[in-house]
């Protein structure tokens, strides 16, 4: 319960609006309370003495306290989806802002499809059990205490049926929520886990039907389809057992005081009028107890939900900025005795003892086997991960001591899998920097290869890239995302197997280009002796370590591994020339 209260914070710009929409239940509620006892007044008084005037007069009043009831009803219906609704957007709002706050270890906490689940389906579950629950919440126990107070005083005695109908509604409800409440938990993970394989074969469609996969996927759909499908129905048909079961009591009640209302009017202890009126309560009050009931099924399910949006915001974030002001420097790299794990309970380190000094303006070349965590290695620099052991430092400061913002704005990199977003090409490239001029833009194209066929796009640098950019080939990816890259006039730009996609002939170009750019860090991880040859100085990375480092001709000189690296690569190469 706590979680849910919790998050009743994000609500606060809607305050006004939640004390309008419970006002108006209240005011509501009030005048149908008072409905019944006007009709009793009309079958004892009015019927009994043959007194049409005050008939209509009465009838007049019945049919204004209904009418106002109405205009209450429908004015706490705008107030309640503008508050629930409000509500709902400002915890969606601020979930995003803290996944956005998330490093890679934090996200890494969570399945992608479940964060997804956690921003929609369960903020959707807590809203709508604010825009249907905030009427029977407030109207139930109103009703219910109101309804107690009217049926007593018009006969205390018949009014003790309650007592023994209550309990047996406490206990029913329960049971049921006993019952349910660890199933809405299942059924929301069951939610996360049919968003694992619709996103995973949406991202995969290509694959799927290059395999030829499609009756595969479509029966691992099935499966967990199915699973939903089971959890659901398992738990909601427990949850609606709450209806029959209280309508039963209900029924029962009302037959029971029938029969002892009956008795009481043939003894003359109470007239007709008043029997109509006290089943007028019975029924409101019972209607109140099935609204109760009905509230706590939706806040049991909301409790799930909360539980699971509370564990995005009590995630601990692990990277925070620094607290020097400044600027980078330069763009010197300097690692020191680093080691570094992904999870403190990992028994053994991916990267152990690198200690790297790197000039600025240097180009540096990585290489290593696959899994050997070179890309592990540069993404300390901009700390996307924060070093387990030692320390990294950029521009001759511990990159710890960087606002993040900072940190990042002076270090670019190209990812070995590269993103573009939906949009024109002129959009994503501005992601590098949204104020750069035409001029700018079509340097940095240049720079990277990309005027060889913006040209040939219907509408050159207007033209829309679809999700991901799949209307655009692999190497013009790479490109466009080394151009972007270029945009941020960072002082430190790191190339994760980036060029992988284009031809020898290009890469040469766009390495021509890049040491053109004076005072620029690069560093350059590839599969590809041809990638890194040029660099001032190559790293060669096994299993996490600094094996050996130098120039290429230095390398190919005393490096048994560079020379099997070389020999593999580059055989038949002089022939061939």
């Amino acid at each position: 319960m706590k979680q849910l209260f919790d998050l009743f914070r994000y609500a606060k710009p809607y305050r006004w609006q939640f004390f309008l929409a419970i006002l108006f239940v209240v005011v509501e509620t009030g005048f149908e309370l008072f409905i019944p006892m006007v009709m009793a007044d009309i079958i004892d008084v009015g019927l009994s003495t043959g007194d049409v005037g005050y008939i209509a007069e009465q009838g007049v009043v019945m049919a204004v306290m209904a009418l106002i009831s109405l205009v209450c009803g429908l004015l706490y219906a705008r107030f309640a989806a503008i508050a629930a609704n409000g509500f709902g957007g400002e915890l969606r709002h601020a979930e995003f802002e803290r996944i956005q706050q998330f490093s890679f270890l934090n996200i890494d906490h969570f399945e992608t499809s479940s964060l997804i689940t956690r921003m929609t389906n369960d903020v959707t579950v807590i809203q709508d059990a604010i825009a249907t629950g905030l009427r029977p919440i407030v109207r139930g126990p109103a009703m219910l205490v109101l309804g107690l107070f009217f049926s007593f005083s018009i006969n205390s005695e018949l009014a003790m049926t309650f007592v023994v109908a209550t309990p047996i509604l406490g206990l029913i409800l329960f049971f049921i929520v006993r019952k349910v409440a660890p199933m809405y938990k299942k059924l929301q993970e069951a939610i996360d886990d049919l968003n694992i394989i619709v996103e995973e074969n949406l991202q995969a469609i290509r694959v799927v039907k290059a395999f030829v996969r499609e009756d595969y996927e479509g029966m691992k759909f099935d499966t967990v389809n199915e699973r939903q499908k089971d959890v659901a129905v398992n738990t909601f048909k427990y949850a609606v057992l709450n209806m029959p079961a209280f309508q039963f009591v209900m029924y029962g009640t009302i037959v029971m005081i029938l029969f002892f209302g009956g008795n009481l009017i043939f003894a003359g202890k109470m007239q007709v009028g008043e029997l109509t009126g006290f089943l007028s309560y019975v029924l409101q009050i019972l209607n109140s107890m099935m609204m109760i009931s009905n509230v706590f099924l939706m806040v049991t399910r909301s409790l799930a939900s909360a539980y699971r949006i509370d564990e995005v915001f009590a995630e601990k974030l692990d990277l925070f900025d620094g607290t020097y002001a400044g600027e980078v420097k330069d763009g010197s790299i300097d690692f020191d005795h680093v080691s570094f794990k992904y999870a403190k309970s990992a028994k053994e380190n991916v990267l152990s003892d690198v200690d790297m000094h790197i000039a600025s303006g240097e180009t540096i070349g990585v290489i290593g086997a696959t899994g050997s965590a070179k890309s592990s290695l540069v993404q300390l620099i901009p700390r996307l991960y924060d070093a387990t052991e030692g320390t990294v430092q950029v521009g001759g400061r511990d990159v710890k001591d960087y606002h993040l913002e900072t940190l990042r704005d002076a270090v670019a990199i190209v990812l070995q899998k590269n993103v573009l977003f939906s949009g024109t090409v002129k959009e994503n490239l501005l992601w590098g920097n949204e104020k750069a001029t035409d001029a700018e833009i079509k340097e940095a194209c240049h720079t990277a290869a990309v005027d060889e066929f913006i040209d040939t796009f219907p509408d050159g640098y207007d033209t829309y890239l679809d999700e991901g950019g799949v209307n655009v080939s692999g190497g013009q990816k790479q490109r466009l995302c080394i151009a972007r890259a270029l945009l941020k006039h960072p002082k430190i730009i790191i190339f994760d197997d980036s060029t992988s996609a284009v031809d020898t002939a290009t890469e040469a170009r766009i390495r021509d280009g890049l040491a053109k750019l004076e005072n620029l860090t690069k560093i350059i991880i590839a599969q590809r002796i041809t990638s890194i040859m040029h660099a001032d100085r190559i790293y060669i990375i096994d299993d996490g370590k600094v094996v050996e480092s130098g120039t290429h001709e230095e390398l190919l000189a005393h490096s048994a591994i560079y020379q099997d690296l070389y020999e593999s690569q580059m055989k038949g190469g002089e022939e061939d020339a």
